[in-house]
């Protein structure tokens, strides 16, 4: 890993699928997600990909979340098509 790699989190949120990043997000908007986000409350949710990949969102509060999902589902989106 290039020290470019360990500063903005290596593969950031690549290892996690959509449906995972999706259901992180309605949790977050129903309120049922406690910040700042820890790996703990990704454990409890059951999304073993985003547990064990989401180092990028941990530590943050519920803004930097919302925006880095939404950012992220946005661009992969977008390369679709």
């Amino acid at each position: 890993m290039c020290i470019r790699d360990s500063v903005i989190g290596g593969r950031g949120l690549l290892g996690v699928p959509d449906e995972e990043l999706e259901f992180l997000l309605r949790r977050v908007h129903q309120g049922e997600v406690s910040f700042p986000l820890r790996r703990s409350e990704l454990l409890m949710m059951k999304t073993p990909s985003l547990a064990e990949n989401g180092d990028l969102l941990l530590g943050l509060d519920e803004q930097g979340v919302r925006a880095v999902v939404v950012a992220v589902l946005a661009e992969r989106r977008a390369r679709r098509g």
